[in-house]
This record gives C-alpha cells, sequence and structure tokens, in this order.
C-alpha cells in the first residue's frame, strides 16, 4: 500500500508507534540556508519537524532562489580604482562589487564612459 492511499489518522498512530513526532512551525516567513557561494532563500516555505529516537530533524517544503556572496574585494583594489576614477573610496567599492571585482570595469564604469 502506498502512504498516498493511507488514512490520515492511521498515518499518525503508525508513527506515534514507532516513536515519531512530526510538527508543524506556524507562520514561518523567510528561510535563510547561507553556503560560501551564497545563501538559499526560502520566502514562503512550510517546516514540519519531526523527532524520532531523540533525533530532531527539521524538513523545509518550498522553493528557493539562489542569492549569490558578494565577491571579497581587497581595499588596495578599491584604493586603485578611487585613484584612478576621482571618486571616494566607498563609490569605488560599490563599483568594484558592481562588476564582480573587475578593476578596469569599476574605473571605466567611473569614468563615465559606460
Amino acid at each position: 500500500m502506498m502512504p498516498g492511499n493511507i488514512n490520515p489518522k492511521k498515518m499518525k498512530q503508525m508513527m506515534k508507534q514507532l516513536g515519531m513526532q512530526v510538527e508543524p512551525i506556524e507562520d514561518v516567513r523567510r528561510i535563510v540556508i547561507s553556503t560560501g557561494k551564497g545563501d538559499y532563500v526560502f520566502d514562503a516555505a512550510e517546516v514540519a519537524v519531526m523527532t524520532m529516537q531523540g533525533i530532531t530533524t527539521y524538513q523545509i517544503t518550498g522553493s528557493p532562489r539562489f542569492e549569490p556572496a558578494a565577491p571579497a574585494i581587497p581595499e588596495d583594489d578599491v584604493k586603485m580604482v578611487a585613484e584612478q576614477a576621482g571618486v571616494s573610496l566607498d563609490a569605488a567599492r560599490e563599483a568594484l562589487a558592481r562588476t564582480g571585482g573587475d578593476i578596469a570595469a569599476a574605473i571605466i564604469r567611473l569614468s563615465g564612459n559606460v
């Protein structure tokens, strides 16, 4: 018999006999899983907490979107771009972030050629 054909009450009873507890977490607004390459963001997700034999597992159901991590930009690069383009360090840092750390592209962008 497939799990989809089991009566929900019977399924709950079987889970209880196995020592399983499953409870939903209500009103989940956002879940973020951070990795070295970026973040997986679930804006609308369902979360269930399952405890079995003393081990707690969280099950996330939903569609994540991926937000890549911002590249690490060396301070020397920021200073060089600021000097070459004649702008503030903050403007240079922002241009480098927008160009993925590409120094030449950041200088061109700040020089008004793009």
